[in-house]
């Protein structure tokens, strides 16, 4: 994976979705980059969404990659099996693990991408040093486990960051955001340096949701200074 992909990278959210139809639901975001899967277990964040056997059948049903993130206990368990399912990226919380290069060798021994998230509240410092071991560095900008939040503005300093050093040829890595992203919000998020937006009720809550990716990215591509074609 290029550490900088040629355009902004639009990711509809199923967590914003109809849950009865997931399969209906991916295929009226074809133009979409990635589709966004929020993995909740009840422990590590206060909510239940869905898990592998929902993955392994939608993913039988939708071309668009697949991008898994495991809000979830144990993922040195539980996340190389979605990578094995299919999914293109699988991105775990740093809180969660104790060896996150560990379960990131296990993913992309599986067959996926790697990916490395913190809460908006978890310093960026203490993991700078392993993101070298990771393809996608995951940015939360609401405070996991539900979606329809109020975009965080603070989480941006880490984007910048970790922007620089992709920038410098320091890392190469993917940097990709979660939460509250809409038509509000996504200009500073891309001024900011992030390349993958993830984006749930902003889509899933348009007439078109096909429509509202597009201009999403239209948004993403203006206000980016290293996405601008």
């Amino acid at each position: 994976m290029s550490a900088t992909p040629n355009r902004p990278l639009i990711a509809p959210s199923i967590l914003a979705a109809d849950f009865a139809r997931l399969a209906d639901e991916a295929a009226v975001v074809g133009g979409a980059d990635w589709l966004h899967v929020d993995v909740m277990d009840a422990h590590f964040v206060p909510n239940l969404t869905i898990g592998l056997p929902v993955v392994e059948s939608l993913l039988k049903h939708t071309d668009i990659p697949m991008d898994c993130h495991l809000m979830i206990e144990n993922p040195e368990r539980w996340a190389p099996p979605y990578a094995e399912a299919g999914a293109y990226n699988v991105t775990f919380h740093a809180e969660a693990t104790d060896n996150p290069v560990a379960v990131a060798r296990d993913i992309r021994a599986a067959g996926a991408k790697a990916g490395l998230s913190i809460k908006p509240g978890t310093p960026l410092e203490p993991y700078l040093d392993i993101l070298k071991d990771f393809d996608t560095f995951l940015v939360m900008s609401v405070e996991p486990g539900f979606g329809g939040q109020d975009f965080i503005p603070e989480v941006l300093s880490k984007v910048r960051t970790v922007r620089k050093m992709v920038d410098s040829g320091e890392l190469t890595i993917l940097v990709e955001i979660d939460g509250g992203i809409n038509a509000d919000t996504i200009e500073q998020a891309a001024e900011s340096g992030v390349d993958c937006f993830v984006a749930g009720s902003a889509v899933y809550n348009a007439d078109d949701p096909e429509a509202a990716v597009e201009a999403l990215r239209r948004q993403a591509s203006a206000a980016s200074p290293h996405l601008r074609r």
